[in-house]
């Protein structure tokens, strides 16, 4: 059975596709987004995250981690992540529970038996699974003997992709999904590297694949203050999408959700302070896409 690197289960979620639905979290993603809300998502192996809030300073993590990948500094434990093996140990003898781990090996089963539980739901307001991460078809194989399983079940399914996949993985894993929610991050190559770490254009052709093929998809904006915010910026969108016959798209909000996670990581965080964004700020944003006829929501 394949096993896949999974991050988080969360049921009852109503932000990832349409109605009551079970998002699963693939761990591991090749974009490292400077905003991104879930950091613990990008790497692919399992991390330890550490709560200063909860510590003791009892240091018995130290005695009990053979590979000496933490240390205590400052005050503070820290965890050296490229010597961690995510043994567990630190984990397991951490009195406070200060420590935690982040990422777990799961099989197909054990997943579907989980998004089983909620199937009542799933039936009665049209829901179903959502496959998010990080970047689930980084885990190709692994994605696709879920899928298939989850739709012996006759479940609707869905995808979060950021599209930054090989196109003959993205192309035949595509078909599994009756939902691909696609992020399109910047319309501009350089600019898109700067804040994700990789160029767009191979993000477009999976993109402009996709719009030519019988399956539901959804482009998302995931607007970002100083990145793809200014109006001029949504007349880039527009002039891409019109160029792709895309009709339709959803604009998704700054948010400061998963600034706590940056510190649980040890990892600095570049938008920290910076404001949310909410609907009443991208009001005229969205409206550059509405007078373009594109059906434009939050």
């Amino acid at each position: 059975m394949t096993k896949g690197k999974i991050f988080n289960i969360q049921k009852f979620s109503l932000h990832d596709g349409p109605d009551i639905r079970t998002t699963v979290f693939f761990k591991g993603c090749p974009l490292k987004c400077k905003w991104c809300a879930n950091p613990e998502s990008q790497a692919f192996h399992s991390q330890v995250l550490y709560d200063q809030n909860k510590c003791i300073s009892c240091l018995s993590c130290i005695k009990h981690c053979e590979k000496d990948a933490i240390t205590f500094t400052n005050h503070q434990i820290q965890i050296n992540h490229h010597l961690c093996t995510a043994c567990r140990q630190c984990v397991i003898n951490c009195p406070t529970k200060s420590l935690s781990m982040d990422g777990d090996d799961k099989d197909v089963d054990e997943i579907v038996d989980i998004c089983l539980q909620d199937l009542e739901f799933y039936l009665e307001s049209n829901g179903g699974v959502t496959i998010s991460g990080g970047e689930g078809m980084a885990q190709p194989d692994f994605l696709k003997d879920l899928a298939l399983k989850l739709k012996q079940h006759h479940l609707h399914l869905a995808i979060e992709t950021t599209g930054y996949v090989k196109k003959e993985i993205f192309q035949s894993l595509s078909d599994l999904f009756d939902l691909i929610l696609f992020d399109v991050k910047h319309f501009d190559c350089l600019k898109h590297q700067e804040g994700t770490g990789v160029k767009n254009t191979l993000i477009l052709e999976n993109l402009e694949w996709l719009i030519q093929q019988p399956i539901e998809c959804l482009c998302r904006i995931p607007v970002i203050p100083n990145f793809n915010d200014s109006i001029s910026d949504a007349y880039g969108f527009v002039e891409l999408f019109k160029k792709l016959n895309i009709t339709s798209c959803q604009l998704l909000c700054f948010h400061q959700l998963g600034e706590k996670k940056y510190n649980l990581l040890g990892q600095d965080y570049e938008y920290k302070n910076k404001k949310a964004l909410h609907q009443e700020d991208l009001l005229q944003y969205q409206k550059i896409f509405l007078d373009a006829g594109i059906n434009c929501f939050f």
